[in-house]
């Protein structure tokens, strides 16, 4: 069987990205793992590498609405930095169980590695427009409540919907975009 079907559309384009963790494992439970996450972006950010216009990260997997000059090498990077900082945090702060999950979780042909963090793929859409955009937006921000973990979007530390009611964030995003 071949590689995702999913493909990046043209650069100019923002992109509705989900990355999930292998097996669905809770490794963003973990306050460190979601600071690599939040710290990434802003390094990505600040470097005018990638511009954030939504994001929400859960237990398990994240979505992102992002536009970059090669998206799909920008997203490439960021998965290989975040998943070796967060394999190593996680030796660090010896969670045997969970590396023990990722390691049995690792796809057979990533021989190069001891464990795996990321599922292959990020599943990118092309949003052609601004309707679009507000329905990924909706979305992302009602992922937590749809789970039962708040009552309102923007109680959810972990996402953008606190940078569009004007409430302090933990990562800059371009919420101008309109």
């Amino acid at each position: 069987m071949g590689r995702s079907r999913y493909r990046f559309g043209e650069s100019k384009y923002p992109h509705f990205l989900t990355c999930t963790v292998v097996g669905w494992l809770p490794v963003f439970t973990r306050p460190e793992s979601v600071k690599t996450i939040m710290e990434s972006w802003q390094f990505l950010h600040d470097e005018d590498r990638m511009s954030i216009m939504g994001y929400v990260v859960l237990e398990n997997h994240l979505h992102l609405i992002a536009v970059a000059d090669d998206l799909s090498r920008e997203i490439g990077r960021f998965k290989s930095y975040t998943a070796r900082r967060i394999i190593d945090l996680l030796i660090e702060h010896k969670a045997e169980t969970l590396l023990k999950q990722l390691r049995y979780e690792k796809s057979n042909h990533k021989s190069d590695r001891e464990y795996q963090l990321w599922q292959e793929g990020s599943h990118p859409k092309q949003i052609d427009n601004e309707e679009m955009l507000r329905q990924k937006l909706e979305y992302i921000h009602y992922n937590p409540v749809k789970r039962g973990y708040v009552d309102v979007p923007e109680h959810w530390r972990c996402s953008s919907a606190r940078n569009y009611m004007g409430m302090q964030s933990l990562v800059h995003v371009d919420t101008d975009w309109a």
